[in-house]
């Protein structure tokens, strides 16, 4: 492969060069214009001031000489400094940006306290639901402009997506439990996960994490594109008590990200009109149901 930025021909790479490197004279070059920047700075504070001033003395109605021109020159020992201090401010702001907005985070033990918060949003694409209410997210920083989709694409098989997910479990609320662990499945477990893979899998999703449970899962608030682009997203959790396929999680340590009125309201309207688990006579919550058929529930 030819790189675009290289010589085809090897004939030029015994030939004898007195210059300085690329990089010696790409550096020379950055600093020479960081020097600039610095005297451009001054310049602009000196007219900012001088502007304050003449505004001041209008208001006061002062008859002041005109200001004596200034010059703006800085001493030879202090520009080494300035440069340094330029160089340094933008390699510090260039690696505080990646960090937060490009650097990929693979799996929850990568999260910090400080992205626990419900502060931080992360963008992925959903690669597997296994439950009710929880999915793995693939995390797609950047998304399309960092290369998501053209350039960069997300894995497929378990064996290239091991350690490489982040396993979310939805903030809020609780979804019918499906058989598993020598439990049988309760009523509309089934409905409450195909509706759940349906809307999500393969999709782009939004989630703002708040905590990790015992499981490492990432109690997150989670949103998803409607039919149309432009709409409003969709929260997961929201959704998913609308339709009767979920309640309100009740447990110790709940997160509802400040929406816990909202839910509800939206889940006694959902009771009032028995839709899907609030039709059944007897409804058993997803917590009662694992603490009759596990050992200390969930």
């Amino acid at each position: 492969m030819v790189w675009p930025f290289s010589s085809s021909s090897s004939s030029k790479s015994n030939e004898k060069v007195d210059t300085p490197s690329a990089a010696v004279v790409s550096a020379l070059d950055t600093l020479e214009h960081a020097g600039e920047d610095a005297k451009g700075f001054l310049a602009s504070t000196k007219q900012h001031f001088e502007h304050d001033i003449k505004t001041a003395a209008k208001d006061l109605d002062l008859d002041l000489p005109p200001l004596p021109p200034v010059p703006i020159t800085i001493p030879p020992s202090l520009e080494p400094y300035l440069i340094a201090s330029a160089v340094f401010g933008v390699a510090t702001a260039s690696v505080l940006f990646y960090r937060k907005n490009l650097r990929r985070i693979p799996s929850s033990a990568y999260l910090t306290p400080n992205m626990l918060k419900g502060k931080r949003t992360l963008k992925g694409k959903v690669t597997s639901v296994g439950d009710s209410d929880n999915f793995r997210l693939y995390h797609t920083p950047g998304g399309i402009w960092a290369g998501w989709g053209w350039l960069r694409h997300v894995p497929s098989g378990t064996k290239a997506l091991k350690d490489q997910t982040l396993h979310i479990r939805l903030a809020g609320v609780d979804a019918p439990e499906g058989a598993h662990f020598g439990m049988p499945a309760q009523p509309f477990s089934a409905e409450s996960l195909a509706w759940l893979r349906k809307e999500l899998l393969g999709k782009t999703v939004t989630v703002q994490p708040y905590a990790k449970d015992r499981y490492e899962r990432v109690v997150s608030m989670a949103w998803y594109p409607g039919f149309l682009p432009f709409l409003p997203k969709k929260n997961v959790s929201k959704e998913l008590l609308k339709i009767g396929y979920g309640q309100i999680y009740r447990q110790a340590g709940s997160q509802y990200g400040g929406l816990l009125k909202e839910f509800e309201k939206i889940e006694n309207k959902a009771k009032k009109n028995k839709i899907g688990i609030w039709s059944q006579k007897n409804m058993v919550s997803a917590a009662d149901h694992k603490k009759q058929h596990l050992r200390g529930g969930e």
